[in-house]
């Protein structure tokens, strides 16, 4: 059999889409990709604190496996980085193996999705039910809600457990130290972020001014702000013009560094190696499976060309393999800035280039201002993400469903 039937050959979706390329399709493209760079920033450090780690590695990851994931992959649109899907997944293995096998197990997991990719299984993916897809999103989903609990309600506890029940537990036992002023940013946050993108969509009064105001350039600027960062900057101003008592980024986890890391090794045995199996397959699997889903999704909505499933996976797995080398977390496709990087207008990769880049400019330069972002506030943004990623109309579709996919989507919900 020639090699070239058994093995996918290595072309990145960037080649062919810079044949070609025009300047208005340059000037979508940074548009757009600036557009996602704002979104992706608090998105990133909130992904990483929820998973037990500090914000800038959440920065790190969205910097640089977001500009591999762009530059080797195989979709016009794909935006990688840290994802809410593996909050809860990163928070267990960092709890039970520990900071420096959870790097190990993410650069394995990448070598594990690059063979997927090289080998030309990527279309095995698509075969993964969708009832396991849908029960364990919504129970990543709640799982997410629940570990923000204790920055909503500002409960002193030093480190939350990783389990379910034990999370339940740790709240009642801390429940004397809750922080009024916290859980009310935190529930501002929640309901302003509702009700951000219905102010725009409201139609104007019938009065002439009305009319003018909604067909200014202001109005149209402030409709295409994303409600996170509206939420970031007004409620960190509040919090520091009134000195309000709650945690901020910088009370808990002090400076952050300006720039990169430098490249390091994390110390690798094969005795270690062989206890990381499960969290290097459950990385992998989940990478891939949100990887290509969110590609997928993609597809459906835009008319560009459709993506190359193994060539997103291997360019997912390089990007694991290297975000820990800058001690990043694992990365993957993810659906909330993709779908924004395609509504902003992006045509080609080069937008989730810029986006990166944007985001190592805003880490080189602003770093200082993230050190006032509220905890609680980044509580409030979380539990949006984990009510808007979780497909609860599933729930109520039982019925419809037979009874061995019902058991199999609750099955894999409730476990």
């Amino acid at each position: 059999m020639p090699q070239s039937t058994r093995f996918h050959r290595f072309r990145p979706r960037l080649v062919d889409s810079l044949r070609g390329y025009e300047r208005r399709d340059l000037f979508n493209d940074v548009g757009a990709g600036i557009t996602v760079a704002v979104v992706a920033l608090p998105l990133a450090m909130a992904f990483a604190i929820a998973s037990g780690l500090k914000p800038e590695q959440g920065l790190i990851t969205a910097i640089v496996a977001g500009f591999l994931i762009s530059a080797l992959g195989g979709s016009n649109l794909q935006i990688g980085g840290p994802a809410g899907a593996f909050i809860v997944i990163v928070y267990g293995i960092l709890q039970r193996y520990g900071l420096t096998n959870l790097l190990i197990s993410t650069a394995l997991a990448g070598m594990l999705m690059f063979a997927l990719g090289f080998l030309k299984l990527g279309a095995w993916v698509r075969y993964i039910p969708v009832t396991i897809v849908t029960g364990f999103t919504n129970g990543i989903a709640v799982l997410i809600a629940l570990s923000q609990l204790k920055d909503l309600l500002g409960l002193s506890i030093e480190k939350m457990p990783a389990d379910f029940f034990s999370q339940f537990g740790a709240l009642a036992r801390h429940l004397d130290s809750f922080n009024a002023v916290a859980l009310a940013l935190g529930l501002v946050t929640l309901g302003g972020l509702f009700l951000w993108p219905r102010l725009w969509l409201s139609k104007p009064a019938p009065s002439p001014l009305a009319q003018r105001i909604a067909a200014s350039h202001a109005f149209r600027l402030a409709a295409r702000m994303p409600g996170p960062v509206i939420a970031l900057v007004s409620m960190g101003l509040l919090v520091w013009a009134l000195e309000l008592p709650v945690e901020t980024i910088g009370s808990r986890f002090g400076s952050i560094p300006h720039g990169l890391p430098d490249l390091a090794l994390p110390p690798f045995s094969w005795d270690s190696a062989k206890q990381l199996l499960i969290p290097t397959l459950t990385i992998a699997l989940l990478g891939a499976i949100e990887s290509l889903m969110c590609a997928r999704i993609a597809d459906n909505l835009s008319d560009l060309p459709r993506h190359d499933a193994n060539q997103e996976l291997m360019a997912q797995g390089i990007a694991n393999i290297v975000s820990p080398l800058f001690g990043g977390m694992p990365a993957t496709g993810t659906i909330a800035r993709t779908v924004t990087n395609l509504r902003a207008g992006a045509r080609t990769p080069v937008a989730g280039i810029v986006h990166a880049l944007v985001l190592l400019l805003i880490v080189l330069v602003g770093a200082p201002l993230a050190l006032h972002v509220p905890l609680p506030v980044l509580a409030g943004i979380l539990l949006f993400v984990a009510w808007n990623m979780g497909e609860w109309h599933a729930f109520t579709r039982l019925r419809r469903f037979g009874p061995a996919d019902s058991a199999t989507l609750l099955g894999t919900f409730f476990l």
